[in-house]
C-alpha cells in the first residue's frame, strides 16, 4: 500500500498540482497585498477617504466599535466591506489569468501550420504531364 501511495503521491500530475497550489497560494498573498496596499489607497484618496475594510453592520446592539477588529471583539458583524476588498482581490486574481490564457492561445495561433509533404502520387504525376509536353 505505501509503495501505491508513493506512486501516486510522486507521480507527474499530483506533484505538479501541489507545485501548483503553492505558488497559487504565494499569488494570493501579492494579489491581496497589491489590493489592500496599492489598489484600494487610491480609491480611498479618489472616493475622500473610503476605507471598504472597515464597512460593516453590527449585528447586535452591542456592536458599537468603529472599526471592524474592534466590532468582532464586541459581537456578530455584517462585514460586507471585507467582502468587497475580497470580490476586488477576485477579479484582479481572474483578470490576470485570463490574460496570461489569452497570450498563451495568441503565441499558438501564432505558430504557422507546417506546409504539407508533397505526396508521391503527385510528383510522378507531374513528371509523366512533363514527359508528355515535351514530346
Amino acid at each position: 500500500m505505501w509503495q501505491e501511495f508513493r506512486n501516486f503521491a510522486f507521480k507527474g500530475n499530483a506533484f505538479d498540482l501541489a507545485i501548483g497550489v503553492i505558488i497559487g497560494l504565494a499569488f494570493s498573498r501579492i494579489v491581496t497585498s497589491i489590493v489592500d496596499d496599492l489598489i484600494m489607497p487610491i480609491i480611498g484618496a479618489i472616493f475622500g477617504g473610503l476605507d471598504f475594510s472597515n464597512y460593516f453592520i453590527g449585528l447586535s446592539s452591542n456592536v458599537t466599535a468603529p472599526t471592524l477588529a474592534a466590532a468582532k471583539e464586541q459581537g456578530a458583524v455584517f462585514a460586507y466591506g471585507n467582502f468587497i476588498t475580497v470580490l476586488i482581490n477576485f477579479l484582479i486574481v481572474a483578470w490576470i489569468l485570463f490574460m496570461l490564457v489569452r497570450a498563451a492561445n495568441t503565441l499558438r495561433r501564432s505558430e504557422p501550420a507546417p506546409p504539407p509533404a508533397p505526396s508521391t502520387t503527385d510528383k510522378l504525376l507531374t513528371e509523366i504531364r512533363d514527359l508528355l509536353k515535351n514530346k
